[in-house]
């Protein structure tokens, strides 16, 4: 899926190609021949011949086509000066919708024949982005015409070739009767990500892959900046730290690295494409962005884009146009989180009516690193109304709170890193912690707050640095929770903690599963299956997500219930009971039950899978599969994922195995990997493969067993990955070893389980 490319797809049962191109980062060179890298710009001038029947796009608008029997030429307008890696063009069969934005740009959506409908979202939202980005960088669209495209083969989620955006499916079509409202949100996401780059990245384009991060990380935070814009009730920005934590997660590994990262070889680009670049990227902008201020960050960001529009620019030249915007040592401050890799944990205790802060570079093996950071740190204590912030520059600093440790304030909490803006963990001391626990429990912290609090604890968890016990006892607080980024996150923790502790402790399984079905009741009651007249898109994500934890906790009444509903949904493919939101749920619920000797509800979602032709479906069922517990099925689900009937980019959807299945998953893995290095091979989804199979394991002995199948594979496209997936498994090995050492930890988890409130 790189270079120019064939796609395939059906048309009213008959099988038809469509031709592609996939030029970033480094195959423009596979098309034509070209100087392909980022800084040799140049104007392109194209023409194609192809058969007279088809459509054939490019980044420009055609000026003339020239019919000659079974042919065609077309000639395309020239271009602007641009990147090789921009250019794009595609032949195929299509239909489209189109608008025009209000200063006459004309805008389309282009899709398979008979798909149009599906494209009128995508299309709203990208006439409104367009016109939202001439303001915010003060320069108008520079291009005739954008066209945005899916396409059915795809491997990246969308590239933003100039004027001609091409997109996997699932990212640009919504289906009003089958799509999921976090389809809609990622739809709306990846236009206005893709948009941002026709401005940054596009127009002002960086100058070697080191500085990647510039277009990603900028256009990451840029998009929710216009998705917030466009939907406020989505409460986008709450959303945004999901981004954060996946940004933290990777870069609290040593295996991880710099924002700005040496490239000196091709191979290598294509691992950078990755959480540091986009998440860490987008997150330290949002730092910065609201350490200088929102008016004075987009004054000097018009100004750095008109300066640098038509050529290149690296990170320093963005860092000097805010240093002069806002007066600030923008560059100091900013070298120490792209120049060097990972982030610090700020230690905070209340001593003698002061805050004690301490830095230290955070590793989730637990071990000790020697960074250290300009860090930017807001805390309230006991109120929003009492917000204070200075840049920690040392090690080390004192805090007089006399103001605020006033006899009437004496229990008040202390929240460090308010909203969650600054890219760093904390660490309460046990009393600052207990007070924490207390606001959390009585409503008075922020969902952005609740949500630090709990992934920092999470994380200190993992590092050996907070016993288990204080962690459960944590998620415990949460039990009244109902805002749907909080949720998602806890859920997706106690995945994980469920993990690591049936490793180490199976025999408090049950009680431990108990304790989270308590935790997910209150707010599963309050959604039930069914939406509500007029209910918020977050409660519409949120339902899918609580129903499908439950399923995979083995929750009894949700598996009766998602079974029933299921049926249904067999005999009437639209019945009200059974709505894209909570198809998941019952997906994954269904998939709990089937064994090899009673595969009833197996066979039946691989004929729904074979049936639509919905990619957002297919997937839905994919990452389903692979949540059951039977190890023959779990080897009949990776055998499919690699046969015909999945698209080579979806295959990694079936990766996602119980932990009964890692070790199918791994022998699997062995077996195929010929056949997984020749299709996968030169591009980065190998890297995909690699982590999902490799990481979830947690013993020392895998470890071994890992680089010793690796010993005589390695290559440069996967280096990175094996090493960071390694550390991973090393990680969760010693995080294994110390809960089993961790005392009273039954008699807690019983009384968590059981605790009547």
């Amino acid at each position: 899926m790189k270079g120019f490319y064939r796609s395939t797809y059906e048309h009213n049962g008959e099988k038809k190609n469509m031709a592609v191109t996939q030029f970033e980062p480094a195959d423009a060179r596979r098309s034509f021949p070209c100087w392909d890298e980022p800084s040799f710009k140049a104007k392109f001038k194209i023409t194609l011949d192809v058969p007279s029947e088809l459509v054939a796009l490019s980044n420009m608008p055609v000026i003339e086509e020239k019919v000659n029997g079974p042919l065609k030429t077309v000639s395309y307008q020239e271009s602007p000066i641009m990147s090789t890696y921009l250019v794009a063009y595609v032949v195929g069969l299509f239909d489209y919708v189109e608008d025009h934005t209000s200063d006459g740009i004309k805008v389309r959506v282009y899709c398979q024949v008979g798909k149009a409908n599906q494209g009128e979202f995508a299309l709203k939202v990208a006439v409104r982005t367009l016109e939202l980005y001439k303001d915010y960088f003060a320069v108008p669209y520079p291009l005739p015409k954008l066209d945005m495209i899916a396409i059915p083969d795809f491997a990246a989620g969308a590239m933003e070739n100039y004027g001609l955006v091409t997109y996997r499916e699932t990212a640009l079509l919504y289906d009003e009767q089958h799509s999921a409202a976090a389809n809609k949100q990622r739809v709306a996401t990846v236009v206005a990500h893709e948009l941002a780059h026709q401005w940054f990245g596009n127009l002002v384009t960086m100058e070697w892959w080191t500085h990647l991060w510039l277009n990603e990380g900028f256009a990451t935070w840029v998009s929710y900046l216009a998705t917030d814009s466009i939907f406020p009730e989505w409460r986008i920005w709450t959303q945004f730290l999901d981004e954060l934590t996946d940004g933290l997660r990777l870069d609290g590994l040593a295996e991880s690295h710099p924002i700005e990262v040496e490239i000196n070889h091709a191979a290598e680009i294509d691992e950078i494409f990755d959480a540091i670049s986009y998440r860490k990227g987008a997150s330290v902008i949002r730092m910065l962005q609201s350490y200088l201020g929102a008016e004075c960050f987009q004054r000097s960001l018009a100004s750095y884009i008109k300066k640098h529009a038509y050529s290149n620019a690296k990170t320093e030249d963005l860092w000097a146009a805010l240093e002069e915007g806002s007066g600030e040592p923008v560059t100091k401050l900013m070298n120490t989180w792209t120049k060097q890799k990972g982030y610090p944990v700020v230690s905070v205790k209340f001593k003698d009516q002061k805050l004690e802060f301490e830095q230290s570079q955070f590793f989730s093996s637990g071990s000790l690193g020697d960074g250290q950071w300009i860090v930017p740190i807001t805390f309230c204590c006991g109120s929003y109304d009492k917000k204070k912030s200075f840049l920690l520059q040392t090690k080390s600093e004192n805090y007089d709170v006399k103001e605020f440790a006033s006899d009437s304030n004496k229990s008040a909490w202390i929240k460090l890193n308010v909203d969650q803006t600054g890219f760093y963990r904390v660490k309460y001391d046990e009393e600052l912690a207990a007070r924490l626990r207390y606001a959390i429990e009585n409503k008075y912290l922020t969902p952005t707050d609740r949500f630090g609090i709990l992934d920092d604890s999470f994380a200190l968890c993992m590092a050996r640095q907070l016993p288990l016990t204080s962690l459960l006892t944590l998620m415990g607080a949460y039990r009244e929770e109902l805002d749907y980024t909080v949720l998602s996150n806890l859920i997706s923790i106690t995945y994980k903690v469920g993990r690591i502790a049936a490793d180490a402790r199976p025999e408090l399984m049950d009680n431990i599963n108990q304790f989270f079905i308590n935790i997910f009741q209150y707010s599963a009651e309050k959604l039930g299956w069914d939406a509500t007249q007029g209910e918020s898109h977050l409660d519409s994500m949120l339902r899918g997500e609580i129903l499908t934890a439950l399923a995979m906790l083995g929750h009894k009444e949700t598996l009766s219930e998602a079974s029933r509903r299921f049926d249904a949904f067999l005999k009437d493919r639209n019945t009200p009971l059974l709505p894209p939101d909570t198809r998941k749920a019952a997906y994954v619920a269904v998939m709990q039950t089937v064994t090899s000797s009673n595969r009833a509800g197996f066979d039946s979602l691989l004929k729904v899978y074979r049936e639509t032709d919905l990619s957002q479906e297919k997937i839905r069922i994919l990452g389903s599969l692979p949540s059951c517990p039977d190890q023959g099925i779990i080897s009949e689900v990776l055998k499919f994922s690699l046969s015909p009937e999945v698209r080579s980019q979806d295959a990694m959807y079936a990766l996602a195995v119980s932990k009964e299945g890692r070790e199918v998953a791994w022998t699997w893995f062995k077996e195929n990997w010929d056949l997984i290095l020749k299709t996968y091979g030169s591009g980065f989804l190998i890297t995909r493969f690699v982590s999902a199979v490799v990481s979830p394991f947690a013993s020392f002995e895998k470890v071994k067993e890992v680089e010793e199948f690796f010993a005589n594979r390695s290559m440069p496209s996967i280096a990175r990955t094996l090493k960071q997936s390694l550390e991973r498994v090393n990680i969760n090995a010693n995080w294994v070893k110390s809960i089993q050492a961790e005392q009273n930890l039954g008699e807690a988890i019983q009384e968590l389980a059981y605790r009547k409130y």
